[in-house]
C-alpha cells in the first residue's frame, strides 16, 4: 500500500505534527455510520503504532494502517489539502473528499 503526499497535504501536516503524536493514521471511521462496514476512510494523527498495523509506504512521514482496515482502502492513494480540508482519492475514485484538520487532530479512536 502506498500514500503520495501533495505539497499541501505534507505542509499541512508538518504544520500539525506533534512530538507525541508523530505517525500519520490510515484510518476506517465507522461512528455513526451505522455498522462496521459502512465508514469513511481517512487519516488521524497518533503516538505508536500497535502490534496489528503495518506501514504504508511514503516517503515523508511514518504511515500505518491495521491490518483488517486496509480493506477499505486503496492499494495506491493520494493525499491532497485545499481550502482547509484534507481529500483522499486513488485512481479509481475519491475515498472522502472532505477531511477537516480537526478530525485529524483528534486521534484514532479504536
Amino acid at each position: 500500500m502506498k500514500l503520495i503526499l501533495t505539497e499541501e497535504a505534507k505542509n499541512q501536516l508538518m504544520y500539525m505534527k506533534e512530538e507525541e503524536r508523530p505517525l500519520i493514521r490510515l484510518f476506517y471511521d465507522t461512528e455513526g455510520c451505522g455498522c462496521g462496514v459502512n465508514g469513511l476512510p481517512t487519516i488521524r494523527l497518533e503516538s505508536e503504532e500497535r502490534s496489528t498495523d503495518e506501514r504504508v509506504e511514503n516517503g515523508d512521514f511514518t504511515v500505518v494502517i491495521d491490518q483488517q482496515q486496509a480493506v477499505f482502502f486503496k492499494k495506491e492513494m493520494k493525499l491532497d489539502f485545499k481550502k482547509g480540508l484534507f481529500r483522499l482519492s486513488s485512481p479509481e475514485g475519491v475515498l472522502n473528499p472532505i477531511i477537516p484538520v480537526r478530525d485529524v487532530r483528534e486521534g484514532a479512536t479504536v
